[in-house]
């Protein structure tokens, strides 16, 4: 493994193992590999077994280092995290004992320019965390006006993305925008600048990221691919960086954590059975140590929930936000 992933430390990474709780003959999911973090010690509790999954090839070459050591007790495979049940089956496994992962993009990730993810590096205007599909250039090329505007607003919760979108399509008839620089100019100059509050471009590139990579959507699709794949007494974890995130998951935990209560009215109204149970009545968040530590780390919250013996919940139907392949098709 590289040195930079090697120094690398998984936010709230105790607490999630610790809500984990790996036992020697387990099988569990990193579900985002990243560099290795929940997998290693996972791996530190004799017995165990982890299939590690990330959609970034430049990932699971850098854990290379770490199967070599786990004798055979470590597979990683490319592939997105809401694929984990197939993963898991294409593996001989049918059930595991528990699916942990980390939402988001990666400091990692953040910290290398030509990933294109950050305005405060230069590089491409790329943010796609696999090495497929289209690219932030090509949605910000391709999108119409509207389509910006609603992209900016839902994903990155930025008041100002009419402007923003606006601005984006009058600088592009000029030229193409093809740097995290050029597209962080242009943001700035309809989004001014605070003191002491984030950066203007932040929203923007949070939104163009999410889209570009379908993040929400491969969350709702993951969690349920983790209903289906684990045993009861299994556990799922979850750390989130943002409240889109963390909203999504405490939704489904709470939908699936539901206990009826019924009615003296409607005594016979069906409810599936609550298919969690659910280990964290309010999110775990870093302590002061941790986020001083690592800044990133400030807006980190986690939930846990443990399966029951009941049967999987019906699978949620997405929200009617705009996708990607509707958006380069013109749609």
């Amino acid at each position: 493994m590289s040195a930079h992933a090697s120094r690398h430390i998984s936010v709230l990474g105790r607490e999630a193992v610790d809500y984990l709780g790996p036992r020697a003959g387990g099988i569990y999911v990193d579900a985002t590999f990243g560099a290795g973090g929940y997998s290693r010690s996972i791996l530190d509790v004799a017995g165990t077994r982890v299939i590690g999954i990330d959609r970034d090839r430049t990932a699971i070459a850098g854990g290379f280092d770490l199967v070599d050591g786990a004798g055979g007790r470590l597979t990683l495979v490319e592939d997105r995290f809401s694929h984990l049940a197939e993963v898991c089956a294409a593996q001989g496994v049918d059930a595991v004992d528990g699916v942990v992962m980390d939402v988001g993009v990666s400091s990692m990730q953040l910290d290398q320019a030509e990933r294109g993810f950050s305005f405060r590096l230069g590089g491409p205007l790329d943010m796609r965390m696999g090495h497929s599909g289209p690219t932030a250039a090509d949605v910000v090329a391709k999108a119409s006006e509207k389509a910006l505007a609603d992209i900016i607003y839902i994903f990155g919760e930025e008041r100002h993305s009419r402007a923003v979108a606006r601005a984006i399509v009058a600088a592009r008839k000029d030229a193409p925008i093809t740097t995290t620089q050029a597209l962080a100019d242009i943001v700035g100059k309809v989004v001014r600048a605070k003191p002491n509050e984030i950066h203007p471009a932040t929203r923007t590139f949070q939104a163009l990221r999410i889209f570009v990579n379908e993040e929400l959507d491969e969350l709702h699709e993951a969690l349920s691919a983790a209903e289906r794949v684990l045993k009861p007494g299994g556990r799922l974890v979850v750390v989130s960086f943002h409240s889109l995130e963390d909203r999504i998951v405490k939704n489904f935990l709470a939908e699936r954590g539901k206990v009826s209560a019924g009615s003296r009215h409607l005594p016979e109204v069906a409810q599936a059975a609550p298919s969690f149970q659910i280990l964290t009545k309010r999110p775990v968040t870093p302590g002061d140590a941790e986020v001083a530590a690592n800044p990133r780390a400030r807006s980190a919250k986690l939930r846990a929930g443990e399966r029951t013996a009941a049967p999987v919940h019906a699978a949620d139907e997405l929200p009617s936000w705009p996708h990607l392949a509707d958006v380069m098709r013109g749609g």
